[in-house]
């Protein structure tokens, strides 16, 4: 069965952007950096493009133009209350626009990944997921800075949510935490 797991870096004060509100902005790149440095990417890297399909905020998958069409072959599902622009209808086959609700959007990626996993981008998205009981697993590679300002991660959450920690990876350059969500 599928696993959906959000994967996010984050900086010690809880912010995924910078005050801009744009990843490579500022500050925003520091996020990043780890990535670049070696170590565990390389592992990071195989489970993203093992991922059968993606689940992304309508924010996110157009400020990254839908992956151009596709996440390395896997579909993407983009829940939403509007209907895609005719860029992302007619040149993007394999994007979804998800009318009815991140429960549904969610149900659609699990079935298209099949047995791997879906890959959960955005941080709006996420905390629906998550409000949903939808969401899986949390992967956060915790980055040692301090932005001050910026786009939280967890800032719009009802109620009290209890993680599990089933995987923790430290380097110099970050530490990678992986949680499963309690049900």
């Amino acid at each position: 069965m599928s696993t959906s797991i959000l994967d996010m870096s984050m900086s010690l004060d809880g912010y995924i952007a910078d005050p801009h509100d744009f990843l490579g902005g500022e500050n925003g790149e520091l996020l990043h950096d780890w990535f670049a440095a070696g170590g565990p990417a390389g592992q990071f890297e195989a489970e993203w493009n093992a991922a059968g399909a993606v689940l992304a905020g309508r924010r996110t998958a157009e400020l990254m133009d839908h992956w151009g069409g596709d996440h390395n072959g896997a579909p993407i599902f983009v829940p939403s209350h509007r209907r895609p622009g005719p860029a992302a209808r007619w040149n993007y086959p394999l994007v979804t626009y998800v009318t009815d609700g991140i429960e549904s959007a969610m149900a659609q990626a699990k079935a298209a990944a099949g047995d791997r996993d879906v890959q959960v981008r955005g941080g709006y998205v996420a905390q629906r997921a998550i409000e949903a009981g939808v969401l899986d697993e949390v992967q956060i590679h915790h980055i040692p800075v301090l932005l001050g300002a910026g786009r939280r991660l967890f800032d719009l959450l009802p109620s009290l949510v209890t993680l599990d920690i089933i995987r923790v990876i430290d380097t110099p350059q970050a530490t990678h935490i992986r949680y499963r969500v309690r049900r």
